[in-house]
């Protein structure tokens, strides 16, 4: 399957979650068997050789790609998630993204310094929620991080918001 006919599985929403933006929604994608597959099958040929050892997916989309992508490559999968929906010690950060402020946790045990720490997500809009996933995970000291998203929204410029110093890939490029 085509990366174009990969981004022809994603439905288009205008004017969600507010008037004037053009929503990318995944769920077509994630519900046809095909675009699932092949969506993983391209993350997989980009990291299969990276020595990823965890993938961490963002909160809620981003689990599902993620955890497959894990299950692919051998590694572990670690959920970045809204406040108190993890049961044990957690660190957090707060930040500033295009809707308002929010804060994600992390398992304050899920990773280690011998890690090699996949970042995943869906979409890459204004890069917010990324920024601050990576300055958190940063705080673990992986030996390396790399930064994947399905779809990145070139006109919002959320790749310069993560700075030049982040291995960042996409898949889709709109």
């Amino acid at each position: 399957m085509s990366k174009e006919t990969l981004l022809k599985s994603i439905r288009t929403i205008p004017d969600y979650p507010k008037p004037g933006i053009l929503f990318y929604d995944v769920t077509t994608l994630f519900k046809d068997p095909v675009a699932l597959r092949a969506a993983a099958d391209i993350l997989y040929e980009m990291y299969k050789d990276k020595g990823i050892t965890k993938v961490a997916g963002i909160e809620s989309r981003g689990f599902i790609l993620g955890s497959i992508l894990a299950e692919r490559l051998g590694a572990g999968f670690i959920m970045v998630r809204k406040p108190g929906k993890l049961p044990a010690e957690t660190i957090e950060i707060s930040y500033e993204k295009e809707y308002g402020t929010d804060t994600i946790q992390i398992h304050k045990d899920a990773i280690g310094p011998e890690d090699v720490v996949l970042m995943h997500d869906d979409l890459l809009a204004t890069g917010g929620t990324m920024r601050a996933a990576c300055e958190m995970v940063g705080t673990l000291h992986p030996k390396k991080v790399y930064v994947n998203f399905l779809i990145e929204l070139k006109a919002l410029n959320g790749r310069e918001n993560l700075g030049k110093d982040v291995q960042l890939d996409t898949v889709l490029a709109l």
